[in-house]
């Protein structure tokens, strides 16, 4: 079974803080988790291992906005626009024991499908398709200023649709994926969803199934949120 989470709001650190949650705190027996979320204010996220001078020099000026480091790694990701999602896999599953660029294909794979189905055109990044293919990222990167290996883009215009960011450990693989909205054409979102999860579900070999919010310590909860809050947190690196 694919679970399939109710949507939240939440602002920056409680998004995060939730998604590791729901890797670190697996109910047995596991299953995937997919869960999509909107955000309380305007917001970024950027990857954990990225210098915090190197992220506020690429914030907007003058916007008040939400800021929080993932506990995924991955570039700086605006969020004012986009539509968020998150897939949780259990440790020992397929896809948890293939090679990262393998998982993150799989799901992208499936976004593109219901793209496609909505007559959007979207098309993965492969090798060969753009000549920095090849080259080594020079940088942390804004995340939709280019597109890397197997993210989602405009087949005609090269443009990024879509991207992610993973963490895998001892409890089994977070991957956090944004598709910014203004990159593709008006469609139904919850169509889209719908559309989304049922490939992830053939990709997963698992059915995709309306589930209720796991019961998470509600300690644990509010002290990851106040960690993630946390300057320290924040300007970690």
């Amino acid at each position: 079974m694919l679970q399939l989470l109710p949507v939240r709001t939440g602002h920056a650190a409680e998004n995060m803080a939730l998604d590791f949650l729901l890797l670190q705190r697996y109910p047995e027996p596991a299953a995937p988790r997919f869960r999509h979320y909107e955000w309380r204010r305007p917001a970024f996220t950027f990857g954990y291992s990225q210098k915090i001078d190197y992220v506020r020099a690429n914030l907007p000026a003058g916007e008040r906005i939400d800021l929080c480091r993932r506990p995924t790694g991955g570039g700086i990701v605006d969020h004012r626009n986009d539509w968020t999602y998150t897939l949780v896999l259990p440790r020992g599953h397929t896809l948890y024991d293939e090679r990262a660029t393998q998982s993150y294909r799989a799901v992208h794979k499936a976004l593109v499908a219901a793209l496609h189905i909505l007559g959007q055109p979207a098309a993965l990044k492969e090798a060969g398709v753009a000549p920095e293919d090849n080259e080594a990222p020079t940088g942390p990167g804004v995340c939709f200023q280019r597109a890397e290996f197997h993210d989602v883009i405009h087949p005609r215009t090269g443009a990024k649709i879509a991207g992610a960011a993973m963490k895998r450990n001892k409890h089994g693989l977070l991957l956090q994926g944004s598709i910014e909205k203004g990159s593709i054409g008006s469609i139904d979102w919850e169509r889209f969803q719908k559309l989304f999860t049922a490939a992830l579900g053939r990709a997963l070999a698992a059915e995709p199934a309306a589930t209720a919010w796991p019961e998470l310590n509600e300690d644990e909860v509010s002290g990851l949120i106040e960690q993630y809050s946390a300057s320290e947190w924040i300007n970690y690196r």
